[in-house]
Order: C-alpha cells, then sequence, then structure tokens
C-alpha cells in the first residue's frame, strides 16, 4: 500500500500498537520511553509543555535527538503546537530538521483543514516522514475526508478529550456518544488507503483494567493501536490490540482450509468460509506482526 509517496506498509509507524507521550522538556525519558516497549514514542511540544518553556524545550529535543541511533529514530515522532499558535513556525522548523536525520513522523494537533497538511507536508521536504492529523473538534471531523487523503498521512489520530470539550458533550465510561465518531474515522482511513486509526488516552493511570477495556473497544471498533501517558500502559495496549493464541491459530486454518480448496468455500468448525473471512483471517495475521521488527524490515 502506497499512501502520498509514503511506503505504508514498510512504515514502522503503520503497524505500531501503543505510541507512548513524553514531553519535550523532560529529554531524559526520551531513552527511558524508548526502551519502555512502546512500538513509537511522541515527544510532546504542545500540551506537555508550558508557554515560556516552549523553545528551550525544542533545543533539548534537537539534542536528545541527535544522540538517537537510527533505529530509535525510526520509532520517534514530534507532536508540534497547531497550526493556529504562535509556536507552529519554529516547531515545524525544527521537525523539519528532525525529519532529514530520520524522525518517523510528525503529529498535528487541532488538525481542520487538509492545507495544513499540505504546508506542512511542504516544509519538511522528507516525503519519508509520516503526517498524523489529531481529529479534536468538529471541523476537523467535518473535514475528514480531505485530511485523510492529504499528503504524507499515514494514520488518523483520535483526540476524543479535546473533542468532547469542542462540542460540550460529558461522556461517562462507555463513550457511547464517541462510537459515530470513533466509525467516522475507521471509514475515512479505509477510503484513503490509511493504517488503522489511532485511539485516544486513557487517563485513568491506577486502573488497568478501564485501560484494556477502553483499548479492545477500539480494536473492536476498528482502530489499530491507541495513545499511551504512562510506561505502566504499554504493555496492557499492546496486548489488547494483537490477537490472542486462540485467533492466530483460527486465522492460520482458515488460510490452510482455503489453500486445500483453492481458494472456494468451505467448511470450518461448522461455519461457511469464503473470500470475505479469508481477509478477516489476513487482517489477524498482519496484525501479529512485530512493529519494530517490520519496520527494521523496511
Amino acid at each position: 500500500m502506497s499512501v502520498a509517496g509514503l511506503n505504508a506498509d514498510a512504515h514502522p509507524l503503520a503497524h505500531a500498537r501503543a505510541f507512548l507521550f513524553v514531553p519535550g522538556d523532560r529529554p531524559e525519558r526520551v531513552a527511558k520511553a524508548l526502551a519502555s516497549g512502546a512500538d513509537a514514542v511522541v515527544v510532546d511540544l504542545e500540551d506537555a509543555v508550558a508557554a515560556p518553556a516552549k523553545p528551550a524545550a525544542r533545543a533539548q529535543v534537537a539534542q536528545v535527538h541527535a544522540a538517537l541511533p537510527p533505529a530509535a529514530r525510526g520509532r520517534l515522532l514530534l507532536r508540534i503546537n497547531a497550526s493556529t499558535t504562535p509556536w507552529h513556525a519554529d516547531d515545524v522548523a525544527l521537525a523539519g530538521a528532525l525529519a532529514a536525520q530520520g524522525m518517523a513522523g510528525v503529529v498535528l494537533p487541532k488538525a481542520e483543514q487538509a492545507d495544513e497538511l499540505v504546508a506542512l507536508a511542504g516544509a519538511l521536504a522528507a516525503p519519508a516522514c509520516a503526517l498524523l492529523p489529531l481529529i479534536e473538534s468538529a471541523q476537523g471531523l467535518a473535514s475528514l475526508e480531505a485530511l485523510a487523503h492529504a499528503p504524507q498521512v499515514l494514520r488518523l489520530v483520535f483526540g476524543h478529550l479535546d473533542f468532547q470539550a469542542d462540542l460540550g458533550l460529558a461522556c461517562d465510561g462507555d463513550e457511547a456518544e464517541l462510537v459515530p465518531v470513533r466509525l467516522a474515522l475507521v471509514l475515512a482511513s479505509r477510503r484513503a488507503g490509511l493504517a488503522p486509526p489511532v485511539d485516544g488516552v486513557t487517563t485513568a493511570l491506577a486502573d488497568p483494567q478501564r485501560l484494556e477495556a477502553d483499548a479492545r473497544r477500539a480494536r473492536r471498533g476498528g482502530f489499530g493501536a491507541k495513545l499511551c501517558i504512562h510506561p505502566n500502559q504499554v504493555a496492557v495496549v499492546q496486548a489488547a490490540f494483537t490477537p490472542s493464541a486462540d485467533e492466530q491459530a483460527w486465522a492460520r486454518r482458515v488460510y490452510a482450509a482455503m489453500a486445500a480448496a483453492d481458494g472456494g468455500v468451505v467448511q470450518l468448525d461448522g461455519r461457511m468460509v469464503d473470500a470475505p473471512v479469508l481477509r478477516a483471517a489476513q487482517r489477524v495475521l498482519a496484525t501479529c506482526r512485530d512493529p519494530a521488527a517490520h519496520g527494521a524490515a523496511g
């Protein structure tokens, strides 16, 4: 699959399941985050860094990135400030420098217009650097199709907390009000040929059951990854997005049954198996790939 110049299947971020945030003004945490087992690490210059600290944070991020080996840079993203803020231009300049050195991607918050992504891709001048727009507002949802088809966009990301604030929603734990919004992201991603979207954070740091439930809901709904805000969340998220041993065994048996039938319709475990079931099995096995190993192979 090719997405606006990106080799999406080979891109390490396409198969990442756990994206771990690190504050941009805490450079000592970057190495720890990379060692946490997270598939990708997002260095945050936006919400995690106070306005007076943003210039110093940029300098710190540049220093940390320069010291990283190429494999680590291939797992790193930078969340810059939104295009409407006074810090955006300086953030983009830093992102361009880091992308030239092998940084994997850039997260654009408050994404609302495709023109923002077109301008960002042009400023980066790095076709292999993936763009991940954060959908956080009613306007972002309205522009979903255009955002999904913008240059270098690899995955959509749902900023569900900001989205609730923008619309004045008061969701409880099941977030039933957001079901159609999440489905819209999945549908737009599929139509644009993108990797499955990334769901938002779970703020309940001391509640692994809630985290697992949120992650499993996201996977059932067609998402392929989730944002994390603490290293302790990484393993739970990765497990939730990884097919179980039983699911993997089922997928391999589907392959074997279809191969024995030369691609025709067969019965397996008392159920009909045909082309749509085979595609489901293919998705299961594709999800089993180790993101880090896949990225290295690409």
